[in-house]
């Protein structure tokens, strides 16, 4: 994933830099908040000394008024500088101080601004509120001999507008900022899970095929082996034949092996292979799979079992299964490839009665029944038939599977198919 590197950060505000989570309202300063800061107080104190001349023209303007107007106006332009720590304090003080002082007023517009950008609708009323309260006795106090007072009151109300509007409007800029900052970081945490989970879910559908491959086969050699291990006294035209089987399985074992680690090494991008760079999805599409079987293989895997000694009556109504979806076939053809295994596995040389039928609405159901001879234990038992449970149930099926009331061990599965 590519990392973007902001440029001319210097001009963001501290609020929509990086910051820690519930912590940005107490980041310090950006140096573009300096700056506006400089320009904020020097603008205030501009305005001021030229409402300074307004109140030294005025009538009944004594030079008492006049030293305690330009004294409260210098303090509240240098409160300009607390504006970002105590915004709602600051701008209610300095609304009440610019009822009295005309420089003041200045710098209460300034608070009043910063309010309305970094307080939600409340505090903001309730300085506004102040304000238009307040207006009246300004207005009073400080008259414009050039201007009537109905016109006054309506430019002064403008003008609380255009502030009011012009924060409400950068507030609601930054945001907008935020929240499709904080929509990138959840999008990039999602995109991470979804790549996890992708790659958790290919791990396990390879750990699955790579039991439903291999153990079949390993199954056909621990019989053929076990028999040369009881029977030292079998005609050499047996051995020969049990030991082909043996030789033909360990190499197609093999062969399936390197197949499925094929399939791992590019499902999981490794470098080596060029693939370091492709996410888990690319990996995943663009690896070649192995060529799944379907339920018209199944005859191929009943001979199989056949030749290796194992006595199957297999049962098949199913119309054409050729016609048999090819989701729907692969995971009956596991199901029964299970099932022969575990007959061969725990049930050596036992017959075993296979039945598969079923049609499109009805769903397939799949019945594989052996009788139970307490052959040896083989590693791994009960794997194959947890992973089957969870194969059958992602497809809305069921399986169960344990003792018949017979006696014999019973693995059965119904699967939807759809009309």
């Amino acid at each position: 994933m590519t990392e973007h590197v902001l440029e001319y950060r210097w001009l963001l505000p501290a609020t929509l830099q990086d910051a820690p989570e519930g912590r940005r309202s107490a980041v310090r300063r950006s140096t573009r908040d300096w700056i506006v800061d400089i320009a904020v107080f020097l603008l205030s104190a501009g305005l001021g000394l030229i409402t300074a001349d307004e109140v030294h023209g005025l009538v009944g303007a004594t030079e008492p008024i006049r030293a305690i107007d330009q004294v409260v106006g210098a303090l509240a332009c240098v409160a300009v500088w607390l504006r970002r720590r105590w915004p709602v304090g600051l701008a209610l003080v300095l609304t009440l101080v610019s009822t009295v002082s005309n420089m003041a007023s200045v710098p209460a517009l300034v608070a009043l601004f910063t309010v309305v950008v970094h307080r939600p609708f409340r505090p903001m009323a309730l300085v506004v509120g102040v304000n238009l309260l307040t207006l009246p006795v300004y207005l009073q106090l400080w008259p414009d001999p050039t201007m009537p007072y109905a016109m006054e009151a309506l430019v002064s109300v403008l003008v609380l507008l255009v502030v009011v509007g012009w924060g409400m409007f950068v507030r609601a800029r930054r945001q907008l900022v935020l929240s499709l900052r904080d929509r990138a970081e959840r999008a990039e945490v999602e995109a991470a899970f979804q790549v996890t989970r992708a790659r958790r879910l290919e791990r396990e559908r390879i750990a699955r095929e790579m039991h439903d491959v291999l153990a079949h086969r390993l199954s056909l050699l621990s019989v053929h082996a076990g028999a040369l291990e009881y029977r030292p006294d079998m005609p050499p035209r047996d051995v020969a034949r049990a030991a082909e089987v043996i030789r033909s399985g360990a190499h197609q074992a093999l062969q399936d092996l390197r197949e499925v680690i094929g399939v791992l090494r590019l499902g999981s991008g490794d470098p080596e292979d060029g693939g370091g760079s492709a996410t888990a999805g690319e990996a995943t599409s663009d690896r070649p799979d192995r060529p799944q079987p379907t339920l018209a293989t199944l005859a191929d895997l009943v001979e199989e079992s056949r030749l290796a000694g194992t006595e199957v009556e297999f049962d098949l109504r199913v119309g054409d299964p050729s016609g048999v979806p090819a989701g729907l076939g692969r995971n009956a053809y596991r199901i029964v490839q299970e099932g022969l295994t575990n007959a061969r596995k725990h049930a050596a040389a036992a017959p075993v009665e296979l039945t598969v039928a079923g049609g499109p609405g009805e769903g397939l159901t799949v019945e594989v029944v052996n009788p139970v001879t307490g052959g040896r234990s083989v590693p791994g038992s009960g794997t194959g038939l947890i992973g089957l449970t969870e194969r059958a149930e992602l497809m809305g099926g069921r399986l169960e599977y344990g003792p018949a009331p017979d006696g014999r061990f019973r693995l059965g599965a119904w699967l939807p198919w759809p009309e």
